[in-house]
């Protein structure tokens, strides 16, 4: 079973085309039959396929190579060559396509189901074309244009309704387990999380795709910890949901510091609609701790939850549906083809990183 994979670099490449065919009509009784050179077939594509059904980029670290098929030559008696097969390469919901030598985006397949990403080459045109009225007999064909070679880079960003931010153990997993069908693991000790984790909440008839990002501590927006691999996911999220462990030393100061750490890796992240909660109120002195939240962060949604209490957990999933508003259909975002097919500028983005 593969772990999640959410970035790698692949060399792709879409076909060449077919070459035009040099060649004169022979047959018996037809003098001067003139020339019937066929077209050269066009290259295959290269193609993204988004599936739904995949969630890690891991199959794509075992095979790194793809190559759409060539087109054949064309024959006499104006005879076409056949195009070449489209590659597709399929890749999982919020992939981006980015530039292996800058890291810039070339395409974000957000709401895109097949993406023609590199056009293959025109097949050539045969002597037939070629022929006039002064040129009867041309002895020569077009060859057929270059498939286009370059490595790009594939990052996979989850997609979510809801993140859950949080320091380790602040209780993210086990809120997960609880609002959906994800399995976390829970434990006692920090990064039991190691990876997003992705549920599906379901209230009345809207559904809330829920992302559990593994722990983030002070210094992670600095590469400290496991948080700054992650942050990137939460850019993808509608809202975030703050999780403070009620029962720490330190609870009154968790929600800030962990603003502060989302603001500093990108201040759009802080602009995001929140919520914060605080978990764990089972635990001895806890009640008490919360009284003190909810004071001083009178002015946000704050709510208070313990895993042996489901009706806590009401609330928290009412105002979860309440944050992400309408559905994507209505919010104008379509699941459609696009065929904006990429077209380096110069020789040198074809090369090797």
């Amino acid at each position: 079973m593969f772990g999640f994979s959410d970035e790698t670099y692949i060399d792709i490449a879409s076909g060449n085309g077919g070459n035009g065919c040099v060649s004169f009509r022979r047959e018996k009784f037809v003098e001067k039959g003139g020339p019937d050179g066929g077209d050269g077939g066009k290259g295959g594509d290269l193609v993204f396929v988004v599936k739904d059904n995949l969630r890690t980029l891991a199959h794509l670290k075992i095979i790194r190579t793809f190559r759409a098929e060539n087109g054949r030559n064309g024959s006499g008696a104006r005879c076409y060559g056949r195009a070449g097969n489209d590659m597709e390469i399929p890749v999982p919901p919020g992939t981006v396509i980015k530039d292996a030598h800058t890291g810039e985006i070339i395409k974000d397949l957000t709401g895109v189901d097949r993406f023609v990403f590199l056009k293959g080459g025109r097949g050539g045109l045969g002597n037939y074309h070629f022929r006039t009225s002064t040129r009867q007999a041309p002895k020569f064909a077009q060859p057929g244009e270059p498939g286009i070679e370059m490595r790009v880079g594939l990052e996979l960003l989850v997609i979510a309704d809801i993140g859950f931010v949080g320091f380790p153990n602040a209780g993210k997993s086990s809120l997960m387990n609880m609002l959906t069908n994800a399995r976390s693991k829970v434990a006692s000790y920090p990064f039991t999380t190691k990876i997003p984790q992705l549920g599906m909440m379901r209230l009345g008839e809207q559904d809330v795709v829920i992302a559990d990002i593994p722990g983030i501590i002070e210094g992670a927006s600095q590469g400290a910890g496991m948080g700054f691999k992650f942050l990137r996911h939460i850019s993808r999220t509608g809202g975030l949901a703050y999780l403070v462990d009620i029962s720490d030393p330190d609870f009154l100061d968790r929600y800030e510091l962990l603003r502060n750490e989302l603001e500093t890796y990108s201040p759009d992240l802080v602009m995001k609609k929140e919520v914060l909660i605080g978990t764990k109120l089972d635990e001895e002195g806890a009640p008490e701790n919360f009284e003190r939240f909810k004071a001083k962060y009178s002015d946000k949604t704050v709510f208070g939850m313990s895993i042996f209490d489901e009706d806590s957990v009401k609330p928290i999933m009412k105002a979860f549906v309440d944050m992400i508003g309408k559905p994507a259909e209505e919010k104008g975002f379509s699941s459609r083809p696009d065929t904006d097919a990429y077209y380096p500028e110069t020789q040198e983005e074809y090369e090797r990183k």
